[in-house]
């Protein structure tokens, strides 16, 4: 049928029904193809998607990034930095996107200007560069300088940025400045042997890097993605999580005072009698708390530099390193390394008095009315000759108080026979000898007794005097502070505080105490006996005005006892009625021509006391008898 609309003409056509049934059969058969693609689909994405996600990234660059954690800090406890972390940079290149211009032209003015930048900002030369395309033209991640400093990459940015000269830099290209830290020590040398260094990055040797690694470091974060040629996929970034700050017991200033008395014997006796020698095969000093066994300052001479350890021109000519095989030079670094108050173990001479009298009034051996008479030497049963006392003419008649001031070997070795072996070398155990304290410092040597089955009547007397067994520093410093505070035995500790990045508390290290010793009674006699030591007795060259100190000095022969080495030391304390501080000094083979003269050992404890006493606010003797 059709019909007529103003002039124009249609024709209408029906499908028949048989054509209509079709169409939508076949509208149906596309709609249920589609759902079954799309079923079909994600049945593969699920079974076998990380399949085909491989093989598309294949094709692609995969870029991966790590993003570097902060080691933390070491604080003294003040909160002066001692050790840090500053940022640097790493300078990349990528060879790739440098070289990726077609035109010629462009190539040879980003290569061209990409050198001159390079050189100018970081001092990578065109050479460098010439090799990275000539060997890994296709390498996106070349690494032309470590440790770029903050100037360096500002300098650069600028450049790149091409604010001032267009032209001369505008096709910079294919460099990239990767985040870094490096370890450094603001004060050098000063506390080498307490802090130690970082070795390949982030690991601690010796010191407090090495005993707290775990809880200085942090973990690696990370960048990531997949980059094609032109494009970048979005990025995921997994934040760097910093190491924790430990803050140490060592107080910066006090420790500067110790090291500067220390380098100054060194140089007065540099040279003296051996010219190719130190002052001293080794100077060591401790200075604690002996109420709390804090460590506020801990030295020992030679030191090193903390940021260049490996650095053995101070204590070498170079002559002498020239011939010196590679072992040769790493013995002489670990040597120069070892902490001498922790890792190194002595006879500690006279200083050891104080113990065996202190065993002998906590026993009852001894009642402290006794006297002994000091010819000049004792002969020990069994012993072919008799054992001298420091004094050839003897001291003659001493009481425990003359024994301890003069520093009487007689009348030691008589004492020790009435104490008898069981309780002698049972007490040495208590004090914590012939074991470590459990500083928290690497390295720590337990030293070297008689078992008691094993010492003879020799061994006990020479051992009453402080030879004949080994002690460390630390071990001595622990076991006196027990002596003069009333018995108590505190662990010896160098770290007081645990904090996170942003300086809150997650630990504190209070103080452990570990044992008691001997009574207060003990203790208070021992005080002054010690007391006698500064006024009357071998420490009076020690004497530091307006202070009422207690102490006992050492001379140690070392092994052979002919050999004329000895081992100088001076354990001293203040005030005597209520100890705030103690003070350990060691010198081991002064170079100098009587090794067995005290007074070196005493000179170096009153400089340091000097000095160190009225930085402490130690009390002064006045203000402790108003009291």
């Amino acid at each position: 049928m059709s019909k007529k609309k103003r002039g124009v003409q249609y024709t209408r056509q029906k499908f028949p029904k048989k054509m209509q049934k079709k169409l939508v059969m076949l509208f149906g058969a596309i709609v249920l193809a589609f759902f079954v693609l799309i079923g079909r689909i994600t049945y593969i994405s699920a079974s076998n998607g990380e399949k085909y996600t491989k093989i598309v990234l294949e094709q692609q660059q995969y870029d991966s990034r790590v993003i570097p954690f902060k080691r933390g800090d070491i604080l003294d406890r003040n909160g002066t930095k001692i050790a840090t972390s500053e940022r640097v940079y790493n300078v990349i290149l990528d060879a790739k996107v440098m070289l990726a211009s077609e035109d010629e032209e462009k190539k040879s003015k980003t290569i061209s200007q990409t050198k001159k930048a390079l050189e100018e900002c970081f001092g990578i030369t065109e050479e460098a560069v010439d090799k990275v395309i000539e060997e890994n033209p296709e390498g996106r991640y070349n690494i032309m300088l470590k440790g770029a400093t903050y100037a360096q990459a500002q300098a650069f940015a600028v450049m790149e940025e091409n604010e001032d000269d267009k032209e001369e830099y505008a096709y910079i290209s294919g460099v990239w400045l990767e985040d870094d830290y490096v370890r450094t020590y603001p004060y050098n040398i000063l506390a080498s042997d307490v802090i130690g260094f970082t070795v390949s990055g982030n690991v601690g040797n010796g010191g407090l890097e090495a005993s707290y690694n775990s809880i200085l470091n942090g973990t690696d974060g990370r960048e990531y993605g997949y980059l094609d040629s032109d494009s970048s996929l979005e990025r995921t970034v997994k934040s760097a999580i910093n190491g924790n700050t430990i803050v140490s017991t060592i107080d910066v200033t006090l420790q500067s005072i110790v090291e500067k008395h220390i380098r100054e014997f060194n140089d007065a006796h540099k040279g003296e009698v051996d010219e190719n020698a130190q002052g001293s095969l080794n100077t060591a000093v401790i200075i604690a708390n002996p109420n709390t066994g804090e460590i506020l300052a801990e030295a020992s001479y030679p030191n090193y530099d903390l940021n260049n350890p490996r650095d053995l021109s101070a204590y070498y000519t170079q002559e002498k390193l020239d011939a010196m095989t590679d072992e040769e030079k790493l013995e002489a670094m670990n040597a120069l390394w070892k902490n001498f108050c922790v890792s190194d173990a002595f006879e500690p001479g006279s200083t050891m008095k104080p113990f065996t009298v202190a065993v002998g009034l906590e026993t009852g051996k001894l009642t402290g009315n006794e006297t002994y008479n000091c010819t000049g030497s004792l002969l020990i049963p069994g012993y072919p000759s008799p054992v001298k006392c420091h004094k050839l003419s003897g001291h003659g008649i001493q009481t425990i108080g003359d024994a301890i001031a003069n520093s009487c070997n007689v009348a030691l070795m008589q004492m020790a026979e009435t104490i008898g072996v069981e309780d002698f070398v049972k007490y040495q155990s208590v004090f914590g000898f012939g074991e470590t304290t459990g500083i928290d410092l690497p390295g720590e040597a337990q030293g070297l007794l008689f078992p008691a089955e094993n010492m003879k009547l020799i061994d006990l007397a020479t051992s009453s005097f402080g030879q004949s067994f080994t002690v460390t520093a630390t071990q001595m410093v622990a076991g006196f502070s027990s002596l003069i505070n009333g018995g108590n035995y505190y662990k010896p500790h160098i770290v007081k505080q645990i904090q996170d990045e942003n300086g809150n508390i997650i630990e504190n290290k209070d103080p452990v105490l570990l044992k008691k010793t001997i009574s207060e009674e003990t203790s208070k006699t021992l005080r002054e006996y010690m007391r006698k030591t500064m006024t009357e007795g071998t420490g009076k060259n020690a004497q530091v005005e307006g202070y009422d100190i207690g102490a006992k000095t050492g001379t140690a022969q070392k092994i052979p006892r002919t050999s004329g080495k000895h081992l100088l030391s001076y354990m001293g304390f203040a005030p005597v009625d209520s100890p705030e501080v103690v003070v350990y000094v060691v010198i081991d083979e002064p170079n100098v021509e009587n090794q067995a003269n005290s007074s070196y050992v005493t000179d170096l404890a009153r400089n340091i006391m000097t000095e160190a006493f009225p930085y402490l606010n130690i009390t002064k003797a006045t203000e402790s008898t108003e009291e």
